[in-house]
């Protein structure tokens, strides 16, 4: 699981930050990439990585706010002109489909492929056998929602030993026993999987929050992450542009994420106000409430290995 960031500024583009969107890339588990948030050039973004539009299969839009989502038009449209086949199902707040369609009719752009348009509400947004995901609606000036990507309980380890004790040969009879089929030897004795199998693992858990003001909703939803995404628009000197606008300070995020109990916290939705070099000071300003800060900046990935955050950039 990777979590990479195309833009992390708010409000509109700068020369450092373009507005929001976040890839959360699960191509090791062969989904593809699920899209949070689309910001004006979101695509264009895109060109300076390795990700593939084609590859994007859920666009989960927080809110609407143009730095959220006026990306999307072109991304729709660009990921028919390279190939994109399979189905795209998009996520929003009520208004979303009037708006793209809107948009789709009056520009006359034909898409190649299905696309679903998913209006939603509070509660769980979507699941299949390995994923769910639930939606809470934040604090802001319009309605807004936050994310939590939950994995289901992944498949214990094959027990070699175990398996070798129940006379079991090697070949495909442990692949069998590894992918939850019960066996018979040829002597007829029967070794169930579950014999040989160890306990589930859990799963990952990320929370993305969409612009927000301090609310129980975002406790809720970030309530033992893994990682925890929470807007940082400004800081304890600014504080009161955050409450005036519906925002959050980064001492504020920290803050969530400590209550909740989340292992580590990435700040994005950054004000064009903070320069490169006063990042540090702002990070240190939430690390003195919660150790465990990033802040992203474009292109920045985090991934989880072994349940620690490693922070990368990977612009090509």
């Amino acid at each position: 699981m990777d979590l990479q960031f195309l833009g992390t500024g708010a409000g509109m583009p700068s020369k450092l930050r373009n507005t929001t969107s976040i890839i959360l890339n699960l191509s090791s588990e062969e989904r593809g990439y699920w899209m949070f948030d689309c910001g004006e050039a979101t695509q264009h973004q895109m060109l300076h990585t390795t990700l593939k539009p084609r590859k994007v299969t859920k666009i989960f839009i927080t809110h609407l706010h143009g730095d959220h989502l006026f990306g999307i038009p072109g991304f729709i449209g660009s990921r028919s002109f390279l190939g994109g086949d399979s189905p795209l199902d998009i996520y929003g707040p009520a208004g979303i489909e009037e708006w793209i369609q809107t948009t789709l009719r009056l520009t006359k752009t034909h898409l190649t492929y299905p696309l679903k348009i998913h209006e939603i509400k509070e509660g769980n947004v979507f699941e299949d056998d390995d994923y769910i995901i639930t939606a809470r609606e934040l604090s802001h000036v319009v309605p807004c929602f936050g994310f939590r990507v939950v994995q289901k309980p992944l498949p214990g380890k094959l027990l070699i030993d175990k398996a070798t004790e129940a006379g079991v040969p090697k070949g495909p009879l442990l692949q069998q026993l590894k992918n939850g089929n019960d066996i018979t030897l040829e002597d007829g004795k029967i070794v169930t999987s579950a014999s040989v199998i160890g306990e589930p693992k859990s799963g990952f858990v990320v929370t993305i929050l969409g612009d927000t003001s301090v609310c129980e909703a975002s406790i809720e939803l970030s309530k033992g992450a893994d990682l925890v995404v929470h807007e940082a628009t400004f800081n304890e000197e600014t504080g009161q542009l955050a409450k005036d606008f519906g925002h959050s300070t980064i001492q504020q995020a920290a803050e969530i994420v400590k209550t909740a109990g989340a292992k580590a916290l990435i700040a994005t939705h950054i004000s064009s106000r903070f320069l490169p070099s006063d990042i540090d000071a702002f990070k240190k300003e939430g690390q003195e409430v919660y150790p465990d800060v990033f802040v992203a900046s474009d292109f920045a990935q985090y991934s989880l290995h072994n349940g620690k955050v490693i922070e990368s950039n990977f612009k090509k």
